[in-house]
């Protein structure tokens, strides 16, 4: 990948993780109950499951027997080896996520599920906002600070491109209350989520940018209680890898019977 399209610093991503606090990873285990919740309503069993994770601890203890993997960019996956990958809350800091996903197809047996989760395009709203307010007021322009976060919509188009059967997208909404600016973004440090963007500024911002930023924070996100909200999206992007036995759509023209006597109502032409 060449330099102008990187993402991701990669060894900033591993020192931020390095630091996070086991005890504190609540959106890896937001995420590891929503993905336990969907496993449920399919009628299967899987018994060789695989997990893509930075944090392995919260995901060992969620799923037992699955192999846990690290998210590097050649994932150690074996080819056709999973009935189930899970990749976990690291794709939104991929520099190639169409890759990650590639390789957890081609590591499923015909008919294998993959379920990915990751941060979607409303994750910090409200800090994205507040920061860029600051910065510009400020400086006069802005620096990369918070990773971008695709949309739901773009993000289940890269189910298409890997090349997964079947393709769904949805996602959750969780809103959590913090004290203030600061205490919002120390989580963010005790999760192993702050700024390891390859194009972000080296020299250490002014302090008074992250004052002005928990400022405006407060003045337009606070709740009753004198707290502040702060807002995570969390997308599950579900594939299957592809297999005869699976339902395909008819070829068009090939219905035996006409939509309006399915429906019992008269046929009318259209009008140019």
């Amino acid at each position: 990948m060449t330099k102008h399209t990187k993402l991701t610093d990669t060894q900033a991503l591993k020192r931020h993780r390095a630091r996070a606090v086991p005890e504190e990873l609540f959106l890896q285990e937001s995420a590891a109950d929503e993905v336990q919740d969907r496993l449920s309503l399919v009628n299967r069993a899987f018994t060789a499951p695989a997990v893509v994770t930075p944090f392995p601890d919260v995901w060992q203890k969620h799923m037992p027997k699955a192999l846990i993997v690290p998210d590097s960019e050649t994932l150690d996956l074996e080819v056709g080896a999973h009935d189930l990958v899970i990749h976990a809350m690291s794709l939104h800091w991929a520099n190639d996520p169409v890759g990650q996903l590639i390789q957890c197809r081609r590591s499923l047996k015909p008919d294998g599920l993959m379920i990915a989760a990751t941060l979607g395009g409303q994750t910090l709203q409200e800090l994205r906002s507040c920061l860029s307010e600051a910065e510009i007021a400020l400086t006069g322009g802005l620096s990369p600070r918070v990773v971008p976060m695709g949309e739901i919509r773009d993000l289940g188009a890269l189910l298409q491109r890997a090349g997964f059967a079947l393709p769904v997208a949805d996602s959750v909404t969780l809103r959590a209350q913090y004290r203030d600016a600061f205490h919002l973004m120390h989580d963010l440090r005790n999760m192993g989520e702050t700024n390891a963007l390859d194009q972000r500024r080296r020299l250490a911002p002014p302090r008074r940018l992250f004052e002005q930023t928990a400022a405006l924070y407060a003045e337009n996100y606070a709740t009753e209680a004198d707290q502040v909200n702060a807002t995570f999206e969390l997308v599950f992007l579900t594939g299957w890898a592809a297999s005869d036995t699976q339902q395909k759509p008819l070829r068009p023209g090939s219905a035996k019977q006409r939509l309006a006597d399915a429906l019992s109502v008269p046929e009318l032409p259209l009008h140019d």
